[in-house]
């Protein structure tokens, strides 16, 4: 058993990674806008019921922008940079990210009401929590009071973001490398019980994998992604109830109708099932709760907070 006692080795490292994770959580609070902006969360979340309400793939659009958001650089709203360099344009997120007109919207909305007070960081924070409640789900107590970053890079995007071709050991590395646990991994993943997958993404798995793939859901798949071309044609990642936040994502999983490769590793003879398992009975056994504490974990990566940052006028460029 390895101890560290005098040096920073990688047990000081992990240590001052949730060191930090604790002091910002401080620094963020769920009244922040009460007094300077006290309409933003209804605006927000108006906003987002009638996006869902319009296109109900619109909510996991919207949630995918905040994992994104945090998993580059911190929550700091720089995936909605536009930019040739920035994350937009990286692998994971060009041709596949969605939802900027809902946030620019909003933003706008915003402005109007209480002018560079709501950072675009926050925006997507609350509208991801909105988006899981207008589809089912659980909701909790957003803590704000991030700023917004002024640059964005493709480059950490293309490294930092999971593959949905990772095997189960990638995604808790990923997942730790951001402070977040190996049960954090699992449950943040339920997020896939709603949205869609690019042919490109699962065609690996859909072809290569047969032994822990469903026959009748490969058959179905193969109609709309061939072996070759049709890279954008889009999929359900929980084709039972593609539009309801619950936990038939876990469910599918013991049935080997996890979508991506990286889905089916969090039932694959591994480390994840048993939670996968508990998971997937009756209602979801704690999912909803452990979700809910791990959105609220994730939120806090890496954020910008007090004067340091700006809140950006104009969420697609810096002020």
């Amino acid at each position: 058993m390895t101890t560290c006692k005098h040096t920073l080795g990688s047990c000081g490292i992990v240590a001052l990674i949730f060191l930090s994770a604790a002091l910002v959580s401080a620094q963020l609070s769920t009244d922040f806008y009460d007094e300077t902006c006290p309409d933003a969360l209804d605006i927000i979340e108006d906003a987002v019921r009638a996006a869902v309400s319009k296109e109900s793939r619109m909510g996991a659009s919207l949630l995918r922008l905040h994992f994104h958001d945090c998993f580059v650089n911190g929550c700091d709203g720089s995936v909605l940079l536009d930019g040739a360099t920035g994350e937009k344009n990286a692998v994971p997120n060009k041709s596949s990210l969605r939802g900027f007109e809902v946030v620019d919207d909003i933003k706008t909305q915003l402005e109007d009401s209480c002018a560079k007070v709501v950072s675009c960081a926050d925006i997507l924070a609350v509208a991801a929590r909105d988006s899981v409640v207008a589809l089912g789900g659980p909701t909790w107590d957003v803590e704000l009071g991030r700023r917004d970053g002024s640059t964005s890079s493709q480059d950490a995007a293309n490294s930092d973001l999971p593959a949905p071709t990772s095997d189960l050991g990638a995604l808790i590395k990923a997942f730790s490398d951001k402070g977040l646990t190996a049960k954090d991994m699992v449950a943040l993943s339920g997020a896939h019980t709603i949205g869609q997958a690019r042919c490109v993404n699962f065609r690996g798995r859909l072809y290569n994998e047969n032994a822990t793939l469903d026959s009748t859901l490969a058959t179905s798949l193969k109609a709309k992604c061939p072996s070759t071309g049709s890279d954008d044609s889009t999929s359900p990642l929980d084709p039972s109830t593609s539009y309801v936040f619950d936990n038939f994502y876990y469910k599918n999983l013991l049935r080997n109708k996890g979508l991506l490769h990286s889905d089916q590793q969090l039932f694959n003879g591994g480390s994840a099932d048993a939670q996968t398992t508990a998971y997937a009975s009756g209602m979801g056994v704690g999912f909803f709760d452990d979700f809910r504490v791990a959105m609220v974990k994730m939120g806090g990566i890496g954020v910008i907070t007090g004067t340091s940052g700006q809140v950006r006028v104009n969420c697609r460029k810096a002020n």
